[in-house]
């Protein structure tokens, strides 16, 4: 396999592709934003070369806060996004793109499929389509792959957030009317590095967008009660309009898999047992 550049590496999925890719054997150079920030357009070209398959994983992820950072989420998530993959392009190399089901409205009542219209309610998601588009103008040889509810003992996430409340409270209320599919983060790095073995191959040609998430879908509330199930808070539920937030959420977060599982074999994982498992790391480590 060719040489991974992991970009974002400090994130979430960025952190757990490079522990993969290294227990793996595979060449990886893992790129934090100190290292290369892709809104620097030269210095992102400087990073990209012939023989790299490019991962970007970097993005701007406070959804709440991008409501009053338009300019700093899309000078990330777009205009980012766009200088990875022109620099892709110039070098002549692959490109596996990170993105979200935010980019959706969450109306649907059936799992959402690759080709169906986007049409995002936030800020978050419209910066993170933005970052799609240029992509795909930018580069061929790319692969878009959206996800949902990523969760890691890594950086900040729901799980980190359901944890700390509940050591603080004995009730949390949490919405229970958007449904999604939480995704542990490792299981996101498993599924790119299979994707990009598989791509890698000579004569494939189904490069596009992808679909992955975790199963079952769960809402929000449930998530928080398995997150919670061995102690802590009583998680009741409450409806969206009860809790307001800065940012418009998708109702429908459930993401069609089907496409991922035809074209490279890659089941949808159950998120319930490296929940535990992430549960417990975050646990013994305080």
């Amino acid at each position: 396999m060719a040489q991974l550049l992991i970009l974002g590496a400090q994130g979430q999925v960025g952190c757990a592709l490079a522990t993969r890719a290294r227990q793996a054997g595979i060449l990886c150079d893992a790129l934090g934003r100190e290292q290369c920030d892709i809104t620097d357009r030269k210095a992102v070209e400087r990073v990209i070369e012939p023989g790299h398959i490019v991962i970007n994983c970097a993005a701007y992820t406070a959804v709440d806060k991008a409501e009053s950072e338009v300019e700093a989420a899309h000078r990330v998530n777009n205009a980012g996004a766009e200088n990875v993959a022109a620099a892709c392009a110039a070098a002549g190399v692959p490109l596996v793109h990170l993105s979200t089901d935010y980019i959706f409205d969450g109306e649907s009542r059936e799992p959402i499929r690759e080709d169906d219209p986007p049409r995002p309610l936030n800020v978050y998601g419209k910066s993170k389509l933005g970052g799609e588009i240029a992509v795909r103008q930018c580069l061929k040889a790319h692969i878009i792959l959206r996800t949902s509810w990523v969760f890691s003992a890594q950086g900040q996430n729901f799980v980190k957030t359901i944890l700390r409340l509940a050591n603080a409270q004995s009730q949390l209320r949490v919405v229970e009317d958007q449904i999604g599919g939480p995704t542990a983060a490792d299981d996101v790095a498993k599924a790119i590095l299979d994707i990009v073995a598989i791509s890698a191959k000579s004569g494939f040609v189904d490069r596009g967008t992808y679909h992955f998430s975790g199963a079952p879908p769960t809402s929000w509330c449930d998530f928080a009660r398995a997150i919670v199930a061995h102690g802590g808070a009583v998680v009741l539920p409450i409806a969206t309009k009860d809790y307001p937030r800065p940012a418009r959420r998708p109702m429908n977060s459930v993401l069609d898999c089907s496409r991922i599982l035809r074209v490279f074999g890659i089941t949808q994982p159950d998120w319930r047992a490296p929940l535990a498992n992430v549960v417990d790391m975050l646990s013994t480590s305080e």
